[in-house]
């Protein structure tokens, strides 16, 4: 029997990312390497993936806002190229900058000075108009056809009701440049005994708060969950989900997300995109993204 088309069949890049494990070697972290990412491309167009979710923070260079660069961040014209490659193999390229609030988690710091770690709620016009700058440019370089992530995982900090005004507002940016708004949905993560049940019953909560034309990715490592993509499925959102890295999970959560409502599967492996992890990337790509498509 033949598989279900998915609609989105993508890839998440790293040109960096802030989290826990992450943070501790930020100080030697090395710059995103261009050569590696177009060999990605390469790989996906082979097996025939067709999107690439490029995690940006403070990886490159912003004209707008120069003070975010750090000693890693690699020139804008490296995603423009990137960009053009993925254009020539038919992958949509969807940017991605997390604005997650959490001091366990870490996901927005890497938006400072513009990101107050303790008094977060100070400054929030400034928050806000940078988060602005920063999505126009990444929309400006890589051009993408239909959607932009927001992350929003594991917040800790922000209340229901500001968690889903924080979605509410990036969604209303995206907009403007006519794409739809991705976020992580952390719902797949629930137990008394779990750690992260504070944001799995936020997630959950928020999906009754916000506008329906937002994505939702679920992700579990573990196992799927074809009972959470139906009920996300029928308030009218469109459900993606992130499996673990072997065959037998992703196979577990493509049935879940074709047969319940869902349209993508998004392949996760959260180390950066540099020729010391040249060969874990590709492999990956190789090994499951035929089961993806």
């Amino acid at each position: 029997m033949s598989k279900k088309p998915l609609d989105v069949t993508g890839l998440l890049i790293h040109v960096t990312h802030y989290d826990p494990v992450w943070c501790e070697r930020k100080e030697r972290e090395k710059p995103f390497d261009l050569g590696v990412a177009l060999e990605i491309v390469e790989a996906m167009s082979a097996v025939g993936m067709n999107a690439l979710v490029v995690d940006c923070a403070d990886g490159v260079r912003y004209r707008s806002h120069p003070e975010l660069a750090r000693h890693y961040s690699v020139p804008m014209r490296d995603l423009a190229t990137l960009a053009c490659s993925a254009a020539k193999h038919d992958i949509d390229l969807v940017p991605k900058l997390n604005f997650s609030k959490s001091g366990r988690n870490r996901h927005d710091e890497w938006l400072r000075p513009c990101a107050k770690p303790v008094s977060w709620l100070d400054g929030q016009d400034e928050y806000w108009k940078v988060a602005e700058d920063l999505v126009a440019e990444l929309v400006g370089v890589l051009r993408p056809k239909r959607f932009f992530h927001a992350g929003m995982d594991e917040d800790h900090y922000r209340s229901l009701k500001q968690y889903a005004r924080a979605i509410r507002t990036l969604r209303k940016i995206v907009r403007k440049h006519h794409l739809r708004t991705v976020i992580w949905n952390d719902s797949c993560h629930f137990g008394d005994a779990c750690l992260a049940q504070v944001h799995a019953d936020k997630s959950r909560a928020a999906e009754d708060l916000l506008p329906r034309d937002i994505v939702h990715v679920l992700w579990d490592y573990e196992r799927a969950h074809p009972a959470i993509v139906r009920r996300i499925a029928k308030k009218g959102f469109e459900v993606w989900a992130a499996p673990g890295a072997s065959a037998r999970k992703v196979r577990d959560w493509r049935r879940a997300v074709a047969s319940c409502g869902g349209s993508g599967l998004l392949m996760t492996r959260w180390i950066q995109c540099d020729p010391a992890n040249r060969g874990r990337l590709l492999d990956m790509v190789r090994a499951l993204g035929p089961e993806y498509v």
